[in-house]
């Protein structure tokens, strides 16, 4: 790579990932948008104008960022409202532009162009720019913040208001920097200017730095681990009188004593002084500080970690994956440092402390909520703790990856999950090396799926029927003779999505088993099961997916119809080579509800 693509290179890092920043300048006519560009780009007044100027570059080295930036004059006339439309939607910060000599472009804003930015869904920094400096009248004493205040309490989406005279040459490069930098060092995922605090995503993501940088685990960050982490993120050391400067400030303004958590103490800076030392860095317009801290760390602009980092993992349909030895210890290891009472129950404030350095908590939204066993009151055995990880490294691997990393994870991502063998050869050799196996749960409405995925995981089944609508999963420990564990995940498939589902060549590839429940008591629960199986047998004899498959009578409390006995026999005895196969290749324990 040459000189000059490596600091392209570097720069593009640095920002976020951003290889150029696209400005749209937009107005009433005769506010200054062509003058306020053409100075900026010669650093001289203009005599003349055209009406419209082509795309402006500015070089790359124009700011200290390095990131070039193309400035886009957009058109007054009615008529090219379209075409000014389209750029706006285009651009990564708009500028709007009013006339300090002219109070009525200013109310244009808050009227006009601020409301139509938000009916085009133009979700960018906003810089409010008053041109034509030189031209206001002197008797005028109300101040920018003044006059600005109100418009920036209703439209949060502006980031900076600037007054500059293009013809006397007064805060020209600044427009356009502020501009660069809103893009480049955005103030919105970080910072609520009306809490005026760090953002909860901020806040995890400083908080996994820390403990990152933390290298003993004391809760504090002495001289010498601050020092490091200064090296890394902006490769200078921090001399000793800076340490003691930093520490100062931060114990002048949270002291602590008593209950309250200071921001130093003998062992260094803590959590929280390292969390007010960002949030001072904002309040003060340093934000490059704070986001080159988080890009370092692999963070992007959304405050996750940038898709490089995460790796994907390609299979085959009827492929699985599964995490490796090296996480699954780890994971242990999580859990019991956690589990702070060691009772085998992760209460939800400690789940919740664990995804405390992650964006959120993956559990939180299906398919992962209520998909594994809880405890008595309301915690997570380390089995079910495991499940819910081999569930979500089942569906989203990437996603699994993900999440290891924010929770602490060191090892190599692109080892930590493994990509099984193919179910038809498992199913041919009659063996598997997987311990994670996935069932499909079909059946007609009311025949009690929802059920048996709650038997499943011994979550009590809600008084009367709820019609699933959706898909369910449930995802347990199962021990087999001998000791040996497993994973089983129960994807309950609701009647009305079998057509949907089948109507993919690949969609039995996943599965290992399928299980078809129906009503012992209804006779009509029958016939359709029976359907059911034979469109999903069909479809896996015709595209070469076939699964073992299990019947499996519900409701065996209320009174049976005479024929379901004998019919049932009959299919279960037709299929007693396939179970035979279930239990050789996919073992797991056969339910009955």
């Amino acid at each position: 790579m040459s000189k000059a693509s490596s600091k392209a290179a570097a720069a593009a890092l640095a920002a976020g990932g951003k290889t150029g920043v696209r400005i749209v300048v937009a107005g009433d006519r005769g506010t200054g948008k062509s003058s306020l560009i053409i100075t900026a780009a010669v650093d001289n007044f203009p005599g003349t104008c055209p009406p419209v100027l082509p795309p402006t570059r500015l070089a790359e080295d124009f700011y200290p960022d390095r990131v070039p930036v193309t400035i886009i004059d957009t058109s007054s006339k009615l008529e090219d409202t379209g075409k000014v439309a389209e750029e706006l939607k285009r651009a990564d910060a708009v500028v709007l532009t009013y006339a300090c000599d002219r109070p009525e472009t200013l109310d244009r804003l808050s009227t006009f162009w601020l409301p139509k930015l938000r009916q085009l869904e133009v979700k960018v920094p906003v810089i409010v720019v008053g041109c034509k400096l030189d031209l206001r009248d002197e008797n005028q004493q109300v101040s920018l913040e003044q006059v600005m205040s109100p418009i920036m309490q209703q439209f949060r989406e502006i980031e900076t208001c600037i007054e500059c005279s293009s013809f006397k040459r007064i805060q020209i490069p600044e427009v356009f920097y502020y501009a660069q930098k809103a893009v480049l060092h955005p103030t919105a995922p970080l910072f609520d200017q009306e809490s005026q605090t760090l953002k909860p995503r901020c806040v995890r993501a400083l908080k996994r730095i820390f403990i990152l940088c933390d290298h003993d685990r004391d809760g504090a960050l002495s001289d010498a681990e601050l020092n490091d982490f200064q090296v890394k993120c902006f490769n200078a050391p921090l001399q000793p009188s800076e340490i003691v400067g930093v520490k100062r400030v931060v114990e002048e303004k949270l002291p602590g004593g008593g209950t309250t958590d200071g921001g130093v103490n003998e062992r260094g800076l803590t959590l929280t002084g390292f969390l007010f030392l960002h949030a001072l860095f904002i309040e003060k317009g340093r934000l490059e500080t704070t986001w080159t801290v988080l890009r370092k760390f692999g963070y992007n602009n959304d405050i996750r970690l940038d898709d490089e980092l995460i790796p994907s993992f390609k299979r085959a349909p009827d492929e699985s994956v599964e995490l490796s030895s090296e996480p699954l210890d780890f994971l242990r290891g999580i859990y019991e440092l956690f589990d702070g009472d060691y009772d085998n129950n992760l209460r939800p404030a400690e789940l919740d402390d664990i995804f405390s350095t992650a964006p959120d908590s993956p559990w939180d939204e299906p398919p992962y909520k209520d998909a594994a066993e809880r405890t008595s009151l309301g915690g997570l055995s380390v089995n079910a703790f495991l499940s819910e990880w081999a569930l979500m490294t089942l569906l989203h691997p990437s996603r699994a990856v993900e999440y290891l990393i924010y929770i602490g994870y060191l090892g190599d991502p692109s080892t930590a999950v493994r990509v099984t063998r193919k179910r038809r050869l498992d199913r041919k050799k009659q063996q598997s090396e997987r311990h994670v196996f996935q069932c499909f749960v079909f059946g007609p409405k009311k025949a009690g799926k929802t059920s048996l995925l709650n038997s499943f995981i011994g979550r009590p089944c809600p008084d009367g029927h709820a019609s699933t609508t959706e898909e369910k999963f449930a995802a347990n420990v199962v021990e087999l003779p001998g000791g040996t564990k497993k994973t089983l995940v129960l994807r309950e498939i609701p009647e009305d999505e079998v057509k949907g589902l089948l109507s993919s060549k690949e969609s039995l590839a996943s599965c290992d088993i399928a299980v078809f429940v129906y009503d012992s008591s209804d006779e009509s629960s029958w016939k359709r099961v029976t359907e059911l199986l034979l469109d999903v047998a069909g479809h896996g004899e015709d595209t070469g997916y076939e699964v073992p498959s299990l019947i499996i009578a519900a409701k065996d409390d209320l009174s049976s119809f005479p024929m379901a006995i004998q019919e049932t026999t009959r299919v279960l005895i037709s299929i007693s080579e396939i179970l035979f196969l279930i239990c050789e290749v996919a073992p797991v324990h056969l339910f009955t509800d």
